[in-house]
């Protein structure tokens, strides 16, 4: 679904995405790992379009994005910190975000009723608390029925009964066929949904595998000592 070949971008001298390549493929969930600064975030947002790469391709479904618009209508994008107008109320950015999206054919609202938003749908979004604006993050990524989804640290912020429902709506959606990519540092929930892991390092692929290969390759029964295995010894699957 999503093939990237030989990315590369750099601010400056500083490098944050080096030669990378890997393809995605549909019916997965894909944990992007790695420490603060190892381009997790822009690789996110070299699909998404936000951050145009120096060099290098993204294709989707074998059609290149680059410079390209109309394909982010099968993204859904949750970011880490939502940043809304403050005034705004959340009936009214729901009802702005469905405006600009009012070509999609299909609208899944599951997650505005899950998280009760309806109930407080008047109050401005300047007066939530970061975990509510989490939870309408969560119902517009997934609210147009987007091929695929992109979750920057999902969970942060949200309570564990939030969290809860919102990995379920994860694993739900997977099972529709969709490619979910969820960069995290959480390593037990990451566990929990995920099939595999791709890892980065100073912009560059530590390993992409699957959970069972991880755990197999290092011997280990949990993902965190796993990945712990791999960077603390040097060890490459």
């Amino acid at each position: 679904m999503i093939a990237i070949e030989n990315l590369h971008k750099s601010y400056g001298k500083l490098q944050v995405l080096r030669n990378v390549s890997v393809e995605f493929s549909p019916g997965k969930v894909v944990s992007i790992i790695g420490p603060n600064g190892a381009g997790k975030t822009t690789l996110s947002k070299c699909i998404l379009g936000m951050v145009l790469p120096d060099s290098g391709e993204i294709k989707i479904d074998g059609q290149s994005v680059l410079g390209k618009h109309a394909y982010r209508s099968q993204i859904g994008y949750m970011p880490q910190i939502g940043r809304y107008p403050e005034n705004m109320k959340i009936r009214q950015v729901i009802e702005m975000i469905r405006d600009i999206r009012k070509d999609a054919k299909e609208v899944d609202e599951e997650l505005i009723g899950l998280y009760s938003l309806k109930e407080i749908d008047e109050k401005r979004m300047g007066a939530l608390s970061g975990g509510t604006k989490q939870k309408v993050s969560a119902a517009l990524a997934f609210m147009f029925n987007p091929r695929i989804l992109i979750l920057d640290e999902p969970t942060a912020g949200l309570d564990p009964i939030a969290a809860e429902i919102l990995k379920s709506k994860i694993l739900k959606e997977k099972k529709r066929g969709k490619l979910i990519l969820i960069t995290s540092h959480i390593m037990s929930e990451i566990e929990e949904v995920a099939d595999e892991v791709l890892c980065l390092v100073d912009g560059s692929i530590k390993f992409y595998e699957t959970i069972p290969d991880l755990k197999a390759h290092t011997q280990e029964e949990r993902l965190s000592r796993a990945v712990a295995k791999i960077m603390n010894e040097g060890y490459h699957p």
